[in-house]
C-alpha cells in the first residue's frame, strides 16, 4: 500500500492488476534470467509473480482503501498524489478523501510492522547465499545474490526512515484539510 503510486490508483481494478503483477513479475523474472541464463524459468517467475502480485496487490488496496474505489480515477489519483506530498488537494470536496487514505497508509504500514522481524533473518540468509555464490556460482548467481543483499538492506535501513517520512507528510496533508474543512473534528478518524 505504502509503495503503490498514484498512477495505479488512477486505473481501474483490472489495470491495477496488470500494473502491480506486470512490475513484480519482469522484476523478478529480469533476476532469475540474469541468474540463470534461462528464458523458459524467468517466464514462468514472471507469469506466477506476475498472477500472484496481480491478484494481491489490488485487492489489498481495495481493502485497506474502500472510499477510494468510489471515486472517480482522477480524483483518487489527485489524493493520493496530494497526501504523499503532504499537500491539501486542491479541490475542497476531496478533503475527507485524503482523511481516509492517511487512515489507509497507517494501517498498511501498521501490517508491515508485524511482518518486520521476518526482514533481519531473510537478509543474514541472503548473505549467507551471496557468499556462498561468490565462492562457487557463476558470475550471474553472484551478482543477483548481491543484488538481493541489497534489496534487503534497503528494506532493513531505508524504508524504515523512507516510511517515516511519508507518514509525516500523510499526517500534514491531513492537518491541512482540517484547516481547508472547518465541519470536521480535529481528531476525529474517518
Amino acid at each position: 500500500m505504502t509503495l503503490v503510486p498514484g498512477l495505479l490508483w488512477r486505473c481501474g481494478p483490472v489495470n491495477r492488476a496488470l500494473g502491480a503483477g506486470l512490475a513484480a513479475g519482469v522484476f523478478s523474472g529480469a533476476l532469475v534470467l540474469l541468474e540463470s541464463g534461462s528464458w523458459a524459468a524467468a517466464t514462468v517467475v514472471l507469469v506466477v509473480l506476475g498472477l500472484l502480485f496481480g491478484a494481491r496487490v489490488p485487492r489489498r488496496m481495495g481493502r485497506l482503501w474502500p472510499a477510494g474505489l468510489r471515486l472517480a480515477p482522477d480524483d483518487r489519483a489527485t489524493v493520493v498524489r496530494a497526501t504523499r506530498r503532504g499537500e491539501a488537494p486542491e479541490e475542497p470536496r476531496l478533503a475527507p478523501a485524503v482523511a481516509e487514505y492517511a487512515a489507509a497508509l497507517r494501517r498498511g504500514a501498521e501490517e508491515d510492522r508485524s511482518h518486520r522481524w521476518i526482514i533481519p533473518l531473510v537478509t543474514v540468509a541472503a548473505v549467507a547465499l551471496a557468499v556462498y555464490d561468490t565462492l562457487a556460482g557463476s558470475f550471474g548467481e553472484m551478482l543477483v545474490s548481491w543484488l538481493v543483499v541489497a534489496l534487503f538492506l534497503g528494506e532493513l535501513l531505508w524504508w524504515p526512515r523512507a516510511r517515516a517520512r511519508l507518514l509525516a507528510r500523510t499526517d500534514r496533508a491531513e492537518a491541512s484539510t482540517r484547516r481547508t474543512d472547518p465541519g470536521r473534528a480535529p481528531d476525529s478518524t474517518p
